[in-house]
């Protein structure tokens, strides 16, 4: 038990911390440290455990600036502030998909987040191949990494993967071929948030955006 990686489904938690901030009936959660939310949970996974690799995938969601013009510069901002503390964003892409309505024929437009499932799988087995870390927790309540959890434990039994299913979040096929799963509570996020302002070592200050 040592070196431990955490690789973050984004938008997956994203989803969690809006449903933990009402919940929390507006208390602040979407602006959080993953870093030391990560961290609080080292000595739960054990006394020697240690926190390695933070990747966090997500994708900017470009399609929604006609609607929303700040939307991907609140991400990039928030980012910014993650990359200071060490965590590696690693980005994807949304990718539009036009189907017809059943009922009336009309051609509905709607884009979809690509490669993160992928990109985790990928990522989950490179850190053990590469010898980057020796536990690896993924958070996340999807279960589309299921195949990718259990081909890790079949090449590197050694090496522990555990789950973190996020707030309101959690997957039964995951649950099954993890060592531990455990669950992120929302007065957990809301105890790890940035300062407002995050000022970054440059002394440049990112403030929190309005109603996070």
């Amino acid at each position: 038990m040592g070196r431990t990686a955490f690789l973050v489904n984004g938008f997956n938690l994203y989803n969690s911390l809006k449903e933990a901030q009402r919940a929390l009936g507006g208390q602040s959660t979407r602006w959080l440290d993953l870093r030391s939310f990560c961290s609080s949970y080292l000595p739960h996974i054990g006394r020697t455990a240690r926190l390695g690799p933070i990747l966090h995938y997500s994708a900017l969601a470009r399609h929604r600036l006609a609607d929303d013009p700040q939307v991907t510069a609140r991400h990039l901002e928030y980012i910014t502030c993650l990359r200071s503390t060490g965590a590696v964003p690693q980005l994807a892409k949304f990718k539009r998909k036009d189907s017809p309505c059943p009922h009336c024929g009309r051609v509905i437009r709607r884009y979809e987040e690509k490669e993160t499932d992928v990109a985790i799988a990928v990522g989950l087995l490179e850190l053990f191949h590469r010898d980057l870390c020796d536990i690896a927790v993924v958070v996340t309540g999807d279960s589309d990494i299921t195949p990718a959890v259990r081909t890790a434990a079949s090449l590197f039994p050694d090496r522990p993967v555990l789950a973190c299913f996020p707030y309101n979040r959690q997957s039964l096929e995951l649950k099954e071929v993890v060592s531990v799963a455990f669950q992120a509570t929302k007065e957990a996020y809301a105890r790890h948030q940035f300062p407002d302002p995050f000022i970054l070592p440059d002394g440049r200050r990112i403030p929190k955006p309005a109603r996070w």
